[in-house]
């Protein structure tokens, strides 16, 4: 074990909750998930001893071993008997479940792990678009036209325009086939969907122009040409989020 592992972090001060959380082992899970991302206990460390945590959080053992035991399953430490909880690095993080994501966004003030997010979303989504327009079944195809009608119709009303959005870009999904493509974009949008840095502004120029996305995906994938689909939904989904990430972060980390 080297000297960096056997370092044990000091304990930051305890939770400003402002009631007594129901759950106490859920409440105190997604806290030291939170305190993992923001370094507050860096990879290579030792969480504090279980009777620290369990003074700090005002909690039994059995929950802070039940917490910490989730930790270890989302990949954020790894229990050793007899010389205490480890703290992994990063690349040993879950990022697909939802508290890990949720935190990470949170810490990242560059808006790097939501570009990762959507370069995901469009690979995976243009792949799709080019199997559904070779697949997709005339009802699909329709549902793709009356939904884009719909949205041109909807532009003044951003929560609806943005529940057709979503309806659109998985009925794509749908008729490519691709269960687990679908279910992966599907895990990523429901843990960013409410981020304000993700969803950036709402104007009726900003929902025109995604609009005018939408319909060239969905003519292409009309007249069969499984390229142009890809083509469109990939510079549909660049442009979206270069207009709602607007000037933050770096624009060449979705240069491909």
């Amino acid at each position: 074990m080297t000297a960096v592992q056997r370092r044990t972090v000091q304990e930051p001060e305890p939770p400003t909750w402002s009631r007594r959380p129901v759950n106490l082992a859920k409440a105190v899970t997604e806290e030291l998930v939170r305190r993992v991302v923001r370094g507050d206990y860096p990879a290579g460390s030792t969480l504090p001893a279980e009777h620290a945590l369990c003074a700090t959080f005002s909690v039994s053992r059995t929950v802070v071993r039940e917490a910490v035991k989730v930790l270890q399953e989302k990949g954020l430490v790894q229990i050793r008997q007899g010389s205490g909880t480890a703290v992994l690095p990063p690349t040993s993080w879950n990022l697909l479940d939802e508290l890990v994501l949720a935190a990470v966004i949170d810490d990242d003030a560059t808006l790097g792990i939501l570009d990762d997010v959507v370069v995901t979303r469009r690979l995976l989504e243009s792949d799709m678009a080019n199997v559904a327009a070779r697949v997709a079944d005339e009802d699909a195809v329709d549902q793709m036209r009356q939904l884009v009608d719909r949205m041109d119709e909807l532009v003044d009303d951003p929560e609806s325009y943005h529940e057709h959005d979503r309806a659109f870009h998985d009925t794509v999904m749908r008729a490519s086939g691709n269960r687990i493509a679908r279910a992966v974009v599907r895990s990523l949008e429901s843990q960013v969907i409410n981020t304000s840095s993700y969803m950036g502004k709402t104007e009726r120029a900003l929902c025109e122009a995604s609009n005018r996305g939408h319909r060239r995906i969905s003519e292409r994938i009309a007249a069969r040409d499984p390229e142009g689909a890809a083509e469109a939904m990939f510079a549909h989904i660049t442009d979206a989020w270069l207009v709602r990430r607007a000037e933050q972060g770096d624009p060449d980390r979705l240069a491909r």
